[in-house]
């Protein structure tokens, strides 16, 4: 059974940093691809960043690039989310999920994942 466990969300200034860290285990983790999403109140899930199995490729969606760097260590089963230079509207549950294909070079869409976390609040205050 896959389960990934988010953590190191929380209350934070703008223009404050956090570090999420998802723990994954049931999975080759090695293998696969990982990737944080978030949802804010009433809108739709949206991908912020992925990460290669090998972490040679990464990918950011335009409104975090330059603000937050996906990195993981496959010796530890845990991919990471540092986020800097946080807004008001970063406010939101974020997600790591992991992809369902082992080896996939690089992933850019949401449809690729399979396994997700249950999320953490992270609250960006102004």
């Amino acid at each position: 059974q896959v389960q990934l466990v988010e953590s190191g969300g929380g209350l934070v200034q703008t223009g404050g940093s956090l570090r999420l860290s998802c723990a994954a285990s049931g999975l080759i983790f090695s293998r696969s691809a990982m990737g944080w999403f978030r949802q804010a109140p009433g809108k739709e899930r949206e991908l912020m960043a992925t990460i290669s199995w090998n972490a040679a490729n990464t990918y950011y969606t335009n409104s975090v690039k330059g603000r937050f760097t996906i990195s993981r260590d496959n010796a530890k089963n845990t991919v990471y989310l540092q986020m800097n230079s946080l807004k008001p509207e970063d406010t939101a549950v974020y997600y790591c999920a992991a992809d369902r294909q082992s080896y996939r070079p690089r992933v850019t869409t949401a449809t690729a994942f399979e396994y997700w976390g249950q999320g953490i609040q992270v609250t960006v205050s102004s």
